[in-house]
């Protein structure tokens, strides 16, 4: 089997396993902080005061950027259209998928990017897009919450754009081979984190 109908497959599985987990969504529970300057700028605080959502984002950015300047345009608009949409499904219905979901989202972002993993363009904006999926969900249930509403979702999804755009065309832009593979370094540790993060929410739950 080819490397590129391995990534393929993989790919095709972590969205089964993404669809499956959000079937038995949990209750939110709100986690922003309030800079006082109203729903926008809460919404622009939250990413990126919250690790499990920025670092995942910073991946797949990064990630994109090593794939080429089309999957880096891709990931500048499906990324934040994605979260989009998901938050105000998240606002509406008020519940978000567990939270292992944003566990697993650093795995696998941080993964793809630390292995430089060989995707077609079009996997790297549908991973963009689950990622908005999960994340944007999360989000939407928070601002619910906190009664920031759409307008602290506008917020996240400025932030979002602003940082894809940074991110991919800085990655793009690097020629030398070693400034690549520190940013694929930089993947490794954001797995780590994520494997951090899973043995916290297991001991915890011990």
């Amino acid at each position: 089997m080819s490397g590129a109908r391995l990534s393929r497959v993989g790919l095709r599985a972590v969205a089964i396993a993404v669809l499956a987990v959000m079937l038995f969504p949990q209750p939110a529970w709100a986690h922003l902080v309030t800079t006082g300057l109203g729903p926008v700028f809460d919404g622009i605080g939250h990413l990126f005061l919250t690790v499990e959502d920025l670092l995942p984002v910073l991946a797949i950015t990064l990630f994109a950027g090593l794939r080429g300047r089309d999957a880096g345009r891709g990931v500048l608009f499906a990324l934040p259209a994605a979260w989009l949409a998901a938050g105000v499904v998240g606002l509406w219905v008020g519940v978000s998928p567990p939270a292992v979901m944003s566990i697993l989202s650093l795995l696998v972002c941080g993964g793809v990017l630390a292995a430089n993993a060989p995707l077609p363009t079009r996997w790297v904006i549908g991973l963009a897009v689950l990622l908005g999926i999960v994340h944007g969900t999360t989000n939407g249930a928070a601002m619910a919450a906190a009664r920031l509403g759409v307008l602290g979702l506008l917020g996240v999804t400025v932030s979002l754009f602003v940082v894809a755009a940074l991110m991919s065309a800085l990655v793009v832009s690097l020629s030398r081979s070693w400034m690549r593979i520190a940013v694929r370094v930089a993947g490794s540790w954001v797995v780590a984190t994520g494997l951090l993060l899973l043995g916290w929410s297991v001991r915890m739950r011990g």
